[in-house]
């Protein structure tokens, strides 16, 4: 199935708004916000997006390029070890005689920014100037030598990348009048007047050409890209330009991605490189992709020479990859070139001359050995895949690479042509990929939307379903519906009690742990209001008005001593504090159950309650009462309280305290006469030491024991306020009875239309769900996913 036929686009051109009107019913039921609608909007759009792109991801030099044109068997891409370019290159389908290619440049800035990368990688950094011919001459001549010393562009790294940097520099100075200075400029094929794809195609993969182009689009005709599949070609994940391999993240972690072709290294690396393992994770978190990957073990033949990587390598996919994945060994060089041999013969040295002529050098010069013919050698000589029954092939020392390779192939041709492709993996692979975008894809984007349309659709149906049925159990007549109400008036004067009974529970037990906000609020202003009291107090207490009305307690004494003054002070302390806590109380308390009550009529089981009684049966008298309870209570405590602080505290007289100390201080000052001036001017010190005895224990009762005694009395007198009621609501069935039968008629009838309405809403919603269900079954049967049909609502009456 390359495209979808008459009859399956007729079965699924509702698709869409199927889906869309299930996942509207899932996001209508607030029982139902857990289940997950994310992966069902992806997997929509993968199953009805026009394209399907297949990226393929990797190291650089892992053969991403060459596995592409073996898939396609045309030489699209360009495709060397070391190339240091972020090119980015899409092919899709397009007729054989609309065959086109559309070319993007990198921007100057972006071309000078690989070279200074190039440059440092290779020892050489400075400041360059690209506009300057001279500069280029002299970085060109610079390449050439690091080449020619390291004995050729692909004996080592550092040759590599000085031919990257070659070929970018000479890509740069051919291409300079097409390349913006920031921007990224596009052309087609048209602009370099080629008249066909084949030629747009080789100016694209000519290396310096390559090395300054952004992005290649190219539109081919050819049976894996109908469909609108689409391959991708993307820069190497561990690209020395860091923008570039976050291009390839980008990509695979993009929803526009649907499955991705990862070309890995360890069969000629021996393991996994980081940069690999962190690709692997990035491709498992996007929901995009799933499963749909493909892992490619290329460069397979370097295992031929080598015991200890295929080792390895059988290690690594047996402990890192499961069973079942779509895993592929290749040579993507040895099968690609190979299978362009069957276009080449004796007359052009088996593509020496037509294929590979741009690679070696003129007949003045030696020829040049290209990669695959030195391969394709060594696969004769020394690879041991070649059955010695049928080849019986020799390398000569005293023939050329070259030489060889011809004679090889005049001697036994097509068959041992076939072989090599064979042993290459890339026949396996390209069956395995058109398999899946032709057969298996369309199948397995419907099965995986309909398997996550699955849960969505069996709690729809439970839930409509537990619906209908409660719907259906309830009386459809007046007399029904009233005898039904008023059976299950005594269940609800029970619900409405044990409503209340916890509410109130809940708000003591808020109060007694700090969590009521309002309360502690309330409650921290009162201290505050406590200890500032306790400042004024002080600041303005008088010695002289202490000493009068002592000396007046004692008309027969003209003086008195410096404990009677204290003695004064205490009590008019003690007394005035308890003023300002009691008041202070008396407001906490006030606000406390305004608040409460209002709290309480605006709960549900009051609003019932009131309807079901006509009244709220005494619950505000009662706690209005309550509250009269407890604030007699705290009067008491801080009165008590209050009454406490007349006593010196423990340690006031204690042996080494600041305060015994203070109060020798004072007695000294205080015993110079005997009139009260020597008191008057002692004033301010026996102002601290009252402060020393009266603020720990105003701070211990606005912070711990008060508190306590507050909370205690609240707990004491609310609680069972809360049992107490729920009995009350309980006797109130009588009451309710009369009242609920003076309104039952009316309610019956206004419970008979919201039945009706209600019945009328679900018996639409089970219309719409199971027209979905039936359109998109229909559309998975069109795709041959009959075993993944959705289930229906049934109602059973």
């Amino acid at each position: 199935m390359t495209q979808l036929d008459s009859n399956q686009i007729a079965a699924c051109q509702n698709l869409q708004e199927s889906v869309e009107a299930i996942v509207h019913l899932v996001e209508q039921e607030s029982t139902l916000q857990n289940q997950d609608i994310t992966s069902v909007h992806t997997s929509l759009r993968k199953a009805i997006a026009p394209t399907f792109e297949v990226a393929f991801v990797g190291a650089f030099s892992a053969g991403k390029s060459m596995l592409i044109n073996a898939l396609l068997g045309r030489e699209l891409l360009y495709s060397a070890e070391g190339h240091a370019t972020g090119i980015e290159c899409y092919i899709a389908y397009a007729p054989s005689d609309r065959e086109r290619v559309v070319l993007t440049f990198a921007s100057a800035a972006e071309v000078h920014e690989e070279v200074q990368v190039l440059l440092e990688r290779l020892g050489v950094s400075s400041a360059i100037d690209l506009s300057r011919e001279e500069t280029v001459s002299t970085i060109l001549t610079a390449c050439e030598k690091m080449i020619e010393k390291e004995g050729g562009e692909s004996k080592s790294e550092r040759a590599k990348q000085a031919k990257a940097l070659k070929l970018l520099i000479e890509g740069w100075w051919a291409n300079r009048d097409r390349i913006h200075p920031t921007s990224n400029t596009t052309y087609s094929m048209e602009q370099f007047n080629f008249t066909n794809l084949k030629d747009a195609a080789a100016y694209a993969r000519r290396g310096s050409n390559s090395a300054v182009l952004k992005r290649v689009e190219y539109y081919c005709c050819h049976p894996l890209l109908e469909d609108g599949n689409v391959l991708v070609d993307l820069p190497g994940i561990d690209a020395p330009i860091k923008k570039d391999a976050a291009l390839t993240y980008s990509k695979i972690s993009n929803e526009d991605t649907s499955a991705v072709v990862a070309v890995l290294k360890p069969a000629a690396a021996g393991d996994m490189t980081k940069e690999e393992t962190e690709l692997l994770e990035a491709m498992r978190s996007n929901s995009g992709i799933r499963d749909r990957v493909f892992f490619v073990f290329n460069r397979i033949d370097e295992t031929w020479y080598n015991v200890q990587l295929r080792q390895r390598l059988e290690s690594l996919i047996s402990s890192q990859f499961r069973d079942g994945q779509r895993l592929y060994k290749t040579s993507g060089l040895l099968g690609f070139y190979g299978s362009q041999l069957r276009e080449t013969s004796p007359g052009d040295r088996f593509g020496l001359d037509s294929i590979f002529a741009s690679s070696i050098k003129s007949a003045e010069i030696a020829e040049e050995t290209p990669q695959f013919v030195y391969e394709f050698n060594r696969y004769c000589s020394s690879s041991g895949k070649l059955p010695a029954n049928r080849f019986r092939i020799s390398v000569n020392n005293y023939e050329s690479q070259n030489e060889n390779y011809v004679r090889i192939l005049s001697e036994y041709g097509s068959p041992l042509v076939d072989q090599l492709i064979h042993d290459s993996g890339i026949e396996v692979f390209r069956e395995g990929i058109t398999r899946y975008l032709t057969e298996e894809k369309r199948p397995q984007l419907f099965s995986t939307l309909a398997n996550d349309l699955q849960p969505l659709c069996v709690a729809l149906r439970r839930l409509y379903s537990d619906r209908y049925r409660e719907l259906d159990s309830q009386p459809t007549e007046l007399e029904g519906i009233k005898s039904n109400r008023l059976d299950r008036l005594n269940t609800d004067l029970k619900r409405l009690a044990e409503n209340f009974a916890d509410h109130l529970k809940r708000k003591v037990n808020e109060i007694v742990t700090n969590q009521c906000v309002s309360f502690e609020d309330d409650f921290r202003n009162l201290q505050v209001r406590m200890q500032g009291r306790m400042g004024e107090l002080l600041s303005g207490f008088s010695v002289k008005q202490a000493y009068q009305r002592a000396t007046l307690a004692h008309p027969r004494n003209s003086t008195a001593p410096l404990l009677a003054i204290l003695v004064e002070a205490f009590y008019y302390l003690a007394n005035e504090l308890e003023e300002v806590l009691t008041a202070e109380i008396e407001r906490v308390i006030r606000r406390l159950f305004s608040l409460l009550m209002d709290r309480i009529r605006h709960q549900d089981y009051y609003r019932e309650l009131c309807r079901l009684v006509g009244s709220d049966a005494g619950l505000e008298d009662r706690l209005k009462a309550i509250e009269q309870s407890v604030q007699l209570a705290l009067r008491s405590e801080a009165s008590t309280e209050c009454d406490r602080y007349v006593r010196e505290s423990p340690d006031f007289y204690q042996e080494g305290s600041v305060s015994l100390y203070q109060f020798r201080e004072v007695l000294r000052q205080t015993s110079v006469g005997y009139d009260f001036l020597p008191m008057v001017e002692a004033e301010p010190a026996i102002r601290q030491l009252l402060e020393l005895d009266f603020a720990p224990k105003v701070k211990r009762t606005v912070t711990s024991t008060f508190r306590q005694a507050v909370s205690q009395t609240l707990k004491s007198q609310l609680l069972p306020v809360a049992v107490e009621y729920e009995e009350v609501i309980l006797q109130q069935y009588t009451i309710a009875r009369n009242h609920l039968e003076k309104t039952i008629e009316k309610e019956a009838q206004e419970q008979l239309e919201q039945l009706a309405e209600q019945k009328a809403t679900l018996q639409e919603q089970i219309m719409i769900y199971n027209q979905s269900v039936e359109a998109i079954d229909s559309c998975l049967q069109s795709m041959g996913c009959d075993r993944y049909q959705l289930p229906i609502v049934e109602l059973v009456t």
